[in-house]
């Protein structure tokens, strides 16, 4: 009997020793699960009347760019010109194997010399509408021939440049890849992206300075030619199209340079620097606003900056405006969706 009762004591024992244990776990699981509510402070936003300059790189390129790629395959009979070689408008440049050119110069004359005859016998009557009309259309269709065939034969420069690469040599087999590349370096372009907050700002016309590292201090002034009219869904941004004289050819195409880009006083939100945050590992930047007492989270990107304060775009329009709550300390603690205690606020 004893050792019964000695056995049912060491069981209830041991029941309640899991219990405690359990109990326990649960507290910790419990504890562990909960989020605890950050302190923050915020300011509110307002919308400020600055004076914006846009500033966006971008790379040159030769304002026109012509690939050498005659219409007629065949042997290269000779190039004229080298890599780096100056030239103008109307320069030769390139003869193809003359074959099929003086081909068709010899059915030209006779086809010439067969409508001459018939000309003569459609004036006595001697031939028929018909004949002359089927006569002329071969001669005709040979004249365009030629033309053709000898503007395909002896290739020359449609504008003033320099030639930036030569894919053969003579004597070769031309097939597909241009004989040469002809690049215009008296006058550049480049395309910017905007982001599309300003696309009623731009308009052709528009001053443009830009910047190389190669010579510091140094403005080259610019035109915006074309302000393309489609904005990129993905990027949010729409490209306009820079002029670029460059009768020194200091800069080149294939430069990098700075463009600057005066559009007036325009509304915008400007923050402190310190409250805009960046993605480890990206240039994705973005800021927290404190939505009721939930942190969200908008991505954003840079606009000008003021000493210590920068301007912010709302990646997604309308995504955050004047009147929004910025949180400015305690950002960097937080996830989106965290629950927020508002300490503190500034104007």
């Amino acid at each position: 009997m004893n050792k019964y009762i000695k056995i049912a004591t060491i069981a209830l024992a041991v029941g309640s020793i899991a219990t405690a244990c359990g109990g326990k776990g649960g507290d910790k699981a419990a504890t562990t699960t909960k989020k605890e509510v950050e302190k923050v402070k915020v300011m509110a936003l307002q919308s400020e009347r600055i004076s914006k300059t846009l500033e966006l790189s971008s790379t040159l390129e030769g304002y026109e760019t012509m690939n050498i790629a005659p219409s007629v395959t065949g042997h290269i009979e000779h190039i004229y010109v080298q890599v780096g070689s100056r030239v103008s408008k109307g320069t030769m440049l390139v003869r193809m194997d003359q074959t099929q050119l003086n081909t068709t110069r010899i059915n030209l004359a006779s086809t010439k010399t067969e409508l001459d005859r018939v000309t003569a016998l459609k004036a006595s009557g001697s031939v028929s509408e018909q004949v002359y009309d089927q006569t002329k259309a071969a001669y005709d269709q040979l004249v365009e021939s030629e033309r053709f065939l000898d503007e395909n034969t002896f290739v020359k420069a449609q504008f003033g440049g320099v030639i930036s690469a030569k894919n053969y040599e003579d004597g070769e087999m031309y097939a597909g890849q241009p004989i040469l590349t002809l690049t215009q370096i008296s006058r550049l372009k480049a395309i910017i992206n905007i982001p599309e907050t300003y696309f009623p700002l731009v308009k052709n016309g528009m001053k443009v300075e830009v910047e190389s590292d190669i010579y510091p201090g140094q403005v080259f002034p610019a035109t915006i030619e074309i302000v393309y009219p489609t904005i990129d869904p993905q990027s949010h941004t729409f490209q306009a199209k820079l002029n670029i004289p460059n009768s020194g050819e200091k800069i080149r195409p294939g430069m990098y340079v700075r463009t600057r880009l005066g559009v007036g006083e325009v509304d915008a939100i400007v923050v402190p620097y310190q409250s805009v945050l960046k993605l480890t590992g990206s240039n994705d930047r973005y800021v927290f606003v404190a939505d009721g007492n939930k942190a969200r989270r908008v991505a954003v990107t840079l606009g000008q900056r003021f000493d210590d304060r920068i301007e912010i775009i709302p990646v997604e329009a309308g995504a955050i405006k004047a009147g929004d709550r910025l949180v400015i300390t305690g950002q960097a603690r937080l996830v989106d969706g965290d629950n927020l205690e508002i300490v503190g606020s500034e104007k």
